[in-house]
């Protein structure tokens, strides 16, 4: 072991780590407020992927019902980014309006909900399928435009690379997560959302707009979904239209060993997966996707209501 490969290693974990809890932070957000996990967020995570890829290469795959379709531009990566994850944001809000507000509405059971999400998860996922078709996708080459693919240091006697995509992982990731803290603490609408989250029928007598802003929380979430769909489809290339769902078992991982609606704990939990991935030995690495579960299995034993949840007293 040496520091060149113990701080390779530590890039590598806070960038994927990063991503991880931005997209563990779109669950946590819904949860927050319904006490409802949205299977959606998934697919949503997949669409923002695949619409950021046409949005840079201005064009569509070879199969699917748009095969050789191409746009009349081709956008620099981060406008697509950003309206890739605006369309993302929408795509969040529909899939409130159609599987959680008419339930919502009708007094319907949580389980209702969440079983209506799944559904609309199956179907987004699939409409992906016949747009795009199954192939996998990559990013081209010259997505970042002139940056170099890699920044060589050395340290210790020993060279250490720092890919241009784990600098921009970790540096799109960390401005998403400081703007969503000051958002949601430092702003008149942010601590409308909290007073949602906290009690919805106290928010609403006080004037607070509580449809409206579950819709927005929606949104927020789709956003967060379609950046961390596009950062890891930068990272390791899009894998078909079902990427996504082992992407969104791991981010489940992250928010129940951070605490369920804590979103420090979300932040903790994706960068402990993340870093727990990176430090694995060479050896193991066909346990990776296992990682998380371990973890979770491991703090649960410990701390049922995860590493920052807080531990809720039940009246009997």
């Amino acid at each position: 072991m040496s520091l060149a490969w113990f701080l390779q290693n530590l890039l590598n974990g806070l960038s994927i780590g990063s991503v991880y809890a931005v997209f563990a932070l779109g669950y946590t957000l819904v949860f927050s407020i319904l006490g409802i996990i949205n299977f959606a967020h998934g697919a949503v995570f997949t669409l923002g992927a695949y619409l950021t890829y046409v949005l840079a290469v201005g064009q569509f795959g070879l199969n699917g019902l748009l095969a050789g379709v191409a746009l009349p531009f081709k956008l620099p990566f981060v406008p697509a980014l950003l309206l890739g994850a605006a369309l993302s944001g929408l795509a969040g809000m529909a899939v409130e309006r159609l599987a959680f507000r008419p339930l919502r509405r009708r007094g319907a059971d949580a389980l209702l909900a969440l079983v209506s999400s799944l559904g609309v998860a199956l179907i987004l996922v699939n409409l992906i399928q016949y747009l795009f078709g199954a192939e996998i996708y990559s990013f081209p080459p010259d997505v970042f435009g002139s940056l170099p693919p890699a920044m060589i240091f050395k340290v210790g006697g020993k060279m250490v690379a720092v890919r241009t995509v784990q600098v921009i992982l970790f540096g799109v990731s960390l401005v998403m997560l400081l703007a969503l803290v000051w958002f949601i603490h430092y702003t008149v609408k942010g601590k409308a959302l909290r007073a949602t989250a906290e009690n919805p029928d106290t928010a609403a007598l006080l004037g607070i707009g509580v449809d409206t802003f579950i819709l927005g929380t929606f949104f927020i979430s789709g956003v967060l979904g379609g950046l961390s769909g596009t950062l890891i489809g930068v990272s390791f290339g899009l894998a078909g239209p079902y990427f996504g769902v082992a992407y969104g078992l791991k981010a489940l991982a992250v928010i129940v060993l951070g605490g369920l609606g804590s979103i420090p704990g979300a932040v903790v939990g994706g960068l402990v997966i993340g870093l727990a991935e990176a430090f694995l030995p060479p050896d193991m690495s066909s346990y990776k996707e296992a990682v998380a579960y371990v973890l979770l299995f491991a703090v649960l034993l410990v701390r049922p209501q995860g590493l920052l949840g807080a531990h809720v007293e039940q009246k009997v």
